[in-house]
């Protein structure tokens, strides 16, 4: 799977779309419902760095397969809702070649 630019921004998808459930599920409930801050501070700081890892992958996808922005725009405004990362991936793997 991290042979290919496409596997490699599969499996940083499916890593940055736990962060994100996590985020959202018990960083974000121990802040308001606990006054635990700090959840937020750390799982939201590990979640910002595989944003950023993912739109560099997407970017390394897009280039080596000459995706138009259209395509890349899938991608992208999936990792920003909850579960997107998760719906988008069979797409994904389809075009990697079913890996």
């Amino acid at each position: 799977m991290l042979q290919t630019s496409i596997g490699r921004l599969r499996a940083i998808g499916m890593i940055e779309g736990v962060s994100f459930l996590v985020l959202l599920g018990i960083a974000m409930p121990l802040k308001y419902f606990a006054g635990q801050p700090l959840a937020v501070r750390y799982v939201g700081w590990i979640h910002g760095v595989l944003f950023v890892l993912f739109c560099w992958a997407l970017l390394d996808a897009k280039l080596e397969h000459r995706w138009s922005v259209k395509k890349a725009l899938g991608p992208f405004l999936a990792a920003l809702l909850p579960f997107g990362p998760f719906a988008i991936d069979h797409r994904l793997k389809a075009e990697d070649g079913g890996d």
